[in-house]
């Protein structure tokens, strides 16, 4: 669309805003958000995502004899498996557009990202389309994840910090 041509029904010209003008436009036509809601609707889903961790936790600890050790990984497998369900019948998505950051958990929130983009990108083919997109995520994360774990070890190196080893 030429930048001289009018809007439809507002008559002005695109090229002639200045940015205070535009500002004002845009914010009279953009949805109202509440801070306040949105924050409060990310504490509760967020902590109903960790308090359902916890019950599972819970659950391995009381009805397999595991410790608090043992029960973390099986905890954080089932965790992925019920994300990974919700995003594929399109209740995660829904959960997350009320709850915002609150899904963004991250356990929950990297299986919904990973499931998203594969069932996306499924017709595509598995290699090319499945495989190429799906990491494209899970790629920035994996380095981020590893570079801060090497810049902490470099740092513990450095101060000759000791870790905490547990009996």
């Amino acid at each position: 669309m030429p930048a001289n041509m009018k809007n439809r029904g507002t008559g002005f010209k695109i090229d002639s805003l200045t940015p205070e003008e535009y500002k004002s436009i845009s914010k009279k036509h953009s949805p109202s958000r509440s801070t306040f809601k949105n924050c409060v609707s990310a504490f509760v889903v967020g902590g109903l995502i960790c308090l359902i961790g916890q019950a599972i936790q819970r659950a391995f600890m009381s009805w397999f004899d595991m410790t608090v050790k043992e029960a973390g990984n099986p905890t954080v497998a089932v965790l992925i498996i019920i994300s990974v369900i919700l995003t594929s019948f399109g209740v995660y998505d829904k959960i997350a557009q009320w709850a915002g950051a609150g899904t963004a958990v991250p356990v929950t929130g990297f299986a919904n990202s990973m499931c998203s983009a594969a069932l996306e990108h499924k017709a595509e083919g598995y290699v090319l389309g499945v495989g190429a997109n799906m990491f494209k995520l899970a790629g920035s994360v994996i380095v981020f994840g590893t570079v801060a774990a090497f810049v902490v070890g470099l740092v513990y190196a450095i101060f000759g910090i000791q870790g905490v080893h547990q009996p």
